[in-house]
């Protein structure tokens, strides 16, 4: 038996298959991170209604620090799908010619710089009227 074939298989022929598989895993794993993201970025939006509507009416609090708060989370899940979208095509295309499409560090940085911040408003809000 030849190595990647059945014994009636040419070699070639069960490299080439091999490679067709890891280009359909690629394509399938750049599928799966873009739904990742889609996840993150539907995430933030239920956080925003949380800490936006859902506390303040529950805990009878008006402050508007829970609306800025939840409008800063409804801000990220936008900026988050956005980037699973721009991503998922870029790497698409990158697939297709062969190439890697490394992320942007820069808006890497500032999705996480945001979702440090929001987190850190959402601990002072804890602590203030908890």
């Amino acid at each position: 038996m030849a190595s990647g074939g059945t014994p009636d298989e040419p070699v070639a022929r069960g490299v080439a298959d091999q490679i067709v598989d890891a280009t359909r895993r690629t394509h399938l794993a750049n599928e799966r991170t873009f739904l990742a993201w889609l996840r993150t970025g539907l995430t933030a939006f239920a956080v925003a209604i949380g800490v936006g509507q859902i506390v303040p009416a529950y805990t009878g609090e008006g402050d508007v620090a829970y609306g800025i708060v939840g409008v800063g989370f409804a801000l990220l899940g936008i900026a988050v799908v956005a980037f699973g979208l721009a991503r998922v095509l870029a790497v698409g295309e990158a697939l297709q010619q062969g190439r890697y499409r490394p992320a942007g560090t820069l808006t890497l940085a500032a999705i996480c710089a945001a979702a440090i911040i929001l987190g850190a408003a959402v601990l002072v809000l804890l602590v203030i009227h908890g």
